[in-house]
């Protein structure tokens, strides 16, 4: 049994059905949530709880992100200024090829020692074709709980070097499930994870749908990024993209689909009716030019929404906090400053996350017997002054990643002091450097 833990003294923001706001303590034992409210600083065991004074300092859900691709962490800077098909063929797809074991477990501990230092403590993450067990084991030894899974391409049209036979594909995902599925006492769980519909055939797409119903596993993939995705579907399938995915299994509850920029009326009434979760990538979509996500309308009929930061070279940050603050502005001179409020935006981030990645019931808001997941946020400088202004506000339009001070991760203290305890940032930082270096040798950037 690990040793209990009490975060005393802080303002905690619940999340639950009534979306609370307590002034209170939260005890953690074996890697849950005990129980919230004031406590005295006694454990219900026999261990004295370690305590982390939280006296002035807001008390959070974890933070989760339901779309980042940690193997392009590497590639931050290295494709700025591009549209999403000129990014992905001159320049993700050379890099993604490149990689080597090495240099996609670098890729990953450098994203998650981001991700985690700014109070993300779940994703859902979308590697490469090659090496996704590297990423695992950095995932494993860093503490971020993670869903997380092999991209697939199998069409004929993809790049030879990242191109793979369908059954080569569908037999690595099944083995790596097998594997991570499940693993570090369910803190790391598997995806399925077709690239996106051009990529693959449609027999790839209908066997993941029947593997991942089979292994209760999710599905994470992007659609209508772009006018030329949607374009390209409705040429070699007929079909509407969205009504495509539905048709070969990518839909429902297990489902997660990146972007969804370009879905009309009949789209959006579409993923409602399946329960098919939207990811919104504000700042990726911005950044190259895909356009703006309904978001509002989403939500208005009923969709699934989480949010996700994309990855490094489209954004370029890995910043819940900005990702948050965009989606709540982006809308407003579209349809209204009342559009997205700050309350509606923070179940995104969190509740909305807890949905994509099938861990609803064990993360997402601070409850008793949910796993502890938690942040504690330093709202104490200029910028998120003055104190008595309205909480969630505060959060969402004001804080920022380098107010997190303390992050917990299945009751372990990961974060410590705004000080990663599960990695030396500094070897982080210096390896991921070399693989970068070596990696843009190898491609000629």
């Amino acid at each position: 049994m690990s040793k209990p833990l009490l975060l005393r003294g802080g303002r905690v923001v619940t999340m639950d059905a009534s979306r609370r706001v307590l002034d209170a303590d939260v005890l953690i034992e074996n890697g849950r949530i005990k129980s919230v409210g004031r406590t005295g600083g006694r454990a219900d065991g026999r261990s004295k709880p370690t305590i982390i004074d939280c006296t002035g300092l807001v008390i959070l859900p974890g933070l989760i992100q339901a779309h980042i691709h940690l193997c392009q962490t590497l590639f931050r800077g290295l494709a700025d200024d591009l549209s999403l098909e000129a990014w992905l063929a001159q320049r993700i797809w050379p890099l993604e090829a490149a990689h080597t074991a090495a240099s996609v477990h670098a890729s990953a501990m450098l994203g998650a020692a981001e991700l985690l230092l700014g109070g993300t403590t779940a994703i859902l993450d979308m590697e490469t074709v090659r090496h996704t067990g590297a990423a695992f084991a950095a995932l494993e030894s860093i503490g971020i709980r993670a869903t997380a899974g092999k991209c697939l391409m199998d069409a004929s049209s993809n790049p030879p070097s990242l191109r793979e036979s369908t059954d080569a594909a569908l037999s690595e995902s099944a083995d790596l499930c097998a594997r991570w599925h499940g693993a570090a006492d369910g803190r790391l769980r598997y995806c399925f994870a077709p690239r996106f519909a051009p990529s693959c055939t449609g027999a790839l797409l209908r066997a993941v749908s029947d593997l991942a119903e089979k292994a209760a596993a999710v599905i994470h993939t992007h659609a209508a990024e772009t006018p030329l995705e949607l374009d390209t579907v409705k040429r070699e399938t007929g079909h509407d993209e969205i009504a495509y995915l539905d048709s070969v299994g990518i839909s429902g509850p297990r489902t997660a689909l990146a972007h969804c920029v370009w879905v009309d009326t009949d789209g959006i009434a579409r993923l409602a009716r399946q329960e098919t979760n939207v990811v919104h990538c504000p700042s990726s979509n911005l950044k190259l030019g895909s356009g703006l996500a309904p978001i509002p309308e989403m939500l208005a009929a009923g969709c699934r929404v989480a949010i996700g930061a994309d990855g490094a070279p489209c954004n370029n940050r890995l910043d819940a906090f900005a990702e948050m603050r965009l989606a709540a502005l982006l809308h407003k001179p579209r349809l209204g400053p009342e559009t997205m409020p700050a309350a509606q935006v923070l179940e995104l981030a969190t509740l909305g996350g807890a949905r994509a990645l099938g861990l609803e019931a064990e993360i997402g808001s601070i409850e008793v017997g949910k796993c502890a997941d938690l942040i504690v946020l330093d709202l104490g400088g200029p910028h998120a002054q003055p104190e008595e202004a309205d909480l969630i506000s505060r959060i969402v339009y004001s804080a920022r990643a380098a107010d997190v001070r303390h992050v917990i991760v299945d009751g372990r203290i990961v974060v410590r002091d705004g000080e990663l305890k599960t990695g030396d940032v500094a070897e982080i930082r210096e390896t991921a450097n070399k693989e970068a270096r070596r990696l843009r040798r190898a491609v000629g950037f």
